[in-house]
């Protein structure tokens, strides 16, 4: 796979990895920081299904649920036949820090580099509201709420 068809992610998480696995696991804690609805069931085979903007749905299947430490689920986005669901492989690693969690995204198996922009910002997006949650504070309404675009 071509390596600028990469995208890569990290941040330092204020909570630690099992307060930081619940909020990407557990359906009402995802809507904290991301997305009108999500139905998911972290285990090989599960379901990963998450209206990001309300009008966005994206849904694949978990492959690995390694608790507070990993996850890798296939990912895209329903009625999109540039990333339709699973089309592409999201791997989350969660490492311990003295102060926190850093989390490590990388996404592959995107078809281009107009999709790995746009799911980039995606990413960095949520990731910031996803910070604000585990740090106990309130991220305020999704601007990015309604959004259709990929």
């Amino acid at each position: 796979m071509p390596e600028d068809l990469v995208v890569r992610r990290e941040t330092h998480i204020p909570a630690p990895q099992a307060a930081v696995f619940a909020l990407l696991t557990d359906p009402e804690k995802i809507l904290r920081w991301m997305g009108t609805e999500a139905q998911v069931e972290p285990q090989p085979g599960g379901l990963y299904l998450v209206n990001v903007t309300g009008a966005h749905v994206a849904r694949g299947t978990f492959r690995e649920v390694v608790p507070v430490h990993r996850l890798a689920y296939s990912f895209g986005w329903e009625g999109s036949e540039a990333v339709p669901p699973g089309s592409s492989l999201i791997e989350i690693d969660l490492i311990e820090r003295p102060d926190g969690t850093l989390l490590r995204l990388t996404q592959t198996g995107l078809p281009n580099a107009e999709q790995c922009d746009g799911h980039a910002q995606g990413w960095t997006h949520y990731m910031e509201r996803l910070v604000e949650v585990a740090a106990g504070r309130d991220p305020g309404p999704d601007p990015w709420h309604g959004r259709t675009g990929e």
